[in-house]
């Protein structure tokens, strides 16, 4: 196939874009507009693979949109591209909605009008909302009830999705999924926050009492689930993704500091962000039985992995945090045109 990957230089995105290229002989194009959490250091090593493009653009730009499904021959599109941190979205509502809404809603047409195989829309456990503590976890039938502005534009983008497939019959599969964790991911979420200001002795800031529940799962098992969804899936179906393995905050951070060697002192209660949810818990029997899909990683295996990569890989987090990442791309594809192809 030739697959069109949405925001493949972000941490899911790029982890998936590795995934593909790595277990099948499929063409993947990855459209990135290099926002802020856009890294192509991400995918360093691969801007010379015979199966792969890159192209800096903006998945609102229907024209650009348009053109390179017809292009490039795109079969089916993944679609990772989304603003993506809560705290972000509570001071600018409006470019979460414009990003992540409209911006699926031009995928969308796109899609409709070229009569595409397949469109997966990689979603969030967040379009369920909030759990009591002792409440079963979330299923594919939960009412959709999000808390923020971010988790908002996400089921607004679901529900368009739905309307497409029930209105139009484009085959549109969906994923929602737990708590990622793993290589390349930005370091404002959570572990690799905790993990580098562990490094450098900085305080380590924790949300509110630090009892908030979330349900963690290695990315790499979330890019075999979604790849499965696409090849497997059944068109219109919804199938939750989660580990299985739920953390409070609090819990989660002094085992991190427990696994570096570092002092619980440098906790810090900070106040919590508003509507903040207690508790994520996801139910993913649907993708078990129906797909065959089980984690690869245990949590203590998983984090372990993802303890040793971030510390072997310093200077990865290093030029993030100092804003050099962004010089990566005009140093490997500026003099290449717009959209970075080697031709």
């Amino acid at each position: 196939m030739n697959i069109l990957v949405t925001g493949g230089a972000g941490f899911i995105g790029s982890n998936h874009v590795r995934h593909l290229l790595g277990t099948s002989d499929d063409r993947v194009v990855n459209l990135d507009l290099l926002t802020y959490a856009g890294n192509l250091e991400n995918l360093a090593g691969l801007e010379d693979h015979p199966r792969y493009r890159f192209v800096r653009g903006d998945v609102r730009d229907a024209a650009l949109v348009r053109g390179l499904l017809e292009e490039e021959r795109i079969d089916a599109i993944v679609h990772f591209a989304a603003e993506s941190h809560v705290d972000r979205s509570l001071d600018a509502p409006a470019a979460f909605l414009d990003t992540n809404t409209r911006g699926t809603l031009v995928l969308l047409e796109a899609a409709r009008d070229r009569e595409l195989g397949c469109f997966v829309m990689v979603s969030t456990d967040e379009v369920y909302g909030s759990l009591a503590p002792d409440a079963p976890g979330f299923t594919e039938e939960t009412p959709l009830a999000p808390n923020s502005p971010y988790a908002a534009s996400k089921a607004s983008a679901d529900l368009l999705c739905r309307a497409f497939h029930h209105t139009f019959g484009l085959d549109v599969r969906i994923t929602r999924c737990s708590n990622n964790y793993g290589p390349y991911q930005f370091p404002e979420k959570l572990i690799p926050l905790m993990l580098a200001n562990a490094l450098e002795d900085q305080p380590l800031p924790v949300y509110g009492d630090g009892q908030q529940v979330r349900d963690w799962l290695h990315v790499s098992d979330h890019c075999r689930a979604v790849d499965l969804v696409l090849r497997e899936g059944r068109p219109g179906e919804v199938y939750n993704v989660g580990g299985r393995n739920e953390w409070a905050n609090l819990d989660l951070v002094k085992l991190l500091l427990a696994k570096l060697g570092k002092p619980e002192s440098l906790i810090r209660f900070v106040t919590d962000r508003p509507g903040h949810d207690r508790r994520y818990a996801i139910v993913a029997d649907k993708i078990r039985e129906e797909l065959g899909w089980e984690p690869a990683y245990t949590f203590e295996t998983g984090l372990e992995a993802t303890v040793r990569w971030y510390l072997e890989h310093r200077a990865w987090w290093e030029t993030i945090r100092s804003g050099a990442y962004r010089d990566y791309y005009e140093t490997m594809y500026g003099e290449k045109g717009r959209y970075g192809d080697r031709a």
